[in-house]
């Protein structure tokens, strides 16, 4: 039986380090700011919008939600955007997804400054994870959350095929770049990949990340023995029961190790989040700050 990667364990010692790291920066009468922009009435939007409040304020963290109705226009939220961008306070500013139709998704991340683009969607940030740059900037929260579970787990990456399906900005995109970054070969796939050479490709995968929203799309027969399979997936059944996009009951007696859902992937989201935000800030007034990640 695979080995269970414990996500709300991770992410509680990772949030145990950004309090650390968000206390040498009250010493100095810093306290990281983090914006959050909600539109509409989504219940799921809601939820998680308190959910990140409430970490927030137990790592240190100044969280603040500024709530815009369904019709809320474009440039009522590029206007929000701009004051934040030129609020001193404000280290990090996401807006949460998904938004109104009226609204060009694109538009508003690419009206957040770099420097505060805590997602790591914007245009320059993107790019530079992309060409492969080292230095301080924000990178896609829930692929670095799951770069640090491998890190904690001491998954061996150097020389390894990794396979993630699901081409987001949100997950497979910036996940592909960082997996390379480690040294990984990696194959992205998407719905577009036909069903046959999926199967080819997934029995010679040693790492294995799914983020499509397809629950079940993948079984334990389609996985190489001993691979390590992270599942980004999370979807309601008719029953209400919550499961990922991997089936985890028959993946699990195949793989080395696999995260569950919920408990995997989800709590490191969040717990990733407020390390970049703590990050920003601390790059923001110039000081230095041991990294999060290689002390838990």
């Amino acid at each position: 039986m695979a080995k269970i990667i414990d996500g709300k364990a991770i992410a509680k010692k990772l949030r145990a380090v950004v309090a650390k790291q968000a206390a040498v920066l009250k010493e100095q009468a810093i306290t990281p700011g983090l914006a959050v922009i909600l539109v509409g009435d989504d219940p799921a939007s809601e939820i998680y919008v308190r959910s990140k409040e409430r970490a927030a304020a137990k790592v240190g963290v100044d969280a603040k939600t500024f709530k815009y109705p369904n019709d809320a226009t474009e440039e009522e939220i590029l206007t929000q955007i701009n004051a934040l961008n030129q609020d001193e306070t404000i280290d990090a500013i996401l807006v949460q997804s998904p938004v109104p139709s009226q609204i060009n998704e694109q538009t508003i991340q690419e009206a957040i400054l770099p420097a505060k683009d805590v997602d790591g969607f914007h245009p320059e940030n993107s790019g530079r994870l992309f060409a492969g740059q080292t230095g301080n900037y924000p990178v896609a929260n829930t692929p670095r959350g799951v770069m640090t579970m491998l890190h904690h787990e001491a998954i061996d990456l150097d020389g390894k095929h990794a396979v993630v399906l699901g081409r987001s900005i949100l997950v497979g995109r910036p996940m592909f770049a960082l997996l390379q970054k480690a040294n990984v070969s990696v194959t992205l796939l998407h719905r577009y990949t036909p069903a046959d050479l999926r199967r080819q490709l997934l029995a010679t995968a040693d790492i294995v990340v799914v983020a499509t929203g397809v629950p079940d799309l993948i079984m334990g027969a389609d996985l190489k023995p001993g691979a390590t399979v992270i599942d980004v997936g999370m979807n309601r059944l008719p029953n209400n029961k919550l499961v990922g996009d991997v089936n985890f009951d028959t993946a699990q007696k195949v793989a080395g190790a696999i995260t569950p859902v919920p408990g995997g992937v989800g709590p490191m989201t969040i717990a990733t989040l407020l390390e970049t935000t703590v990050e920003l800030a601390a790059h923001h007034h110039h000081i230095e700050l041991e990294h999060g990640w290689q002390n838990i």
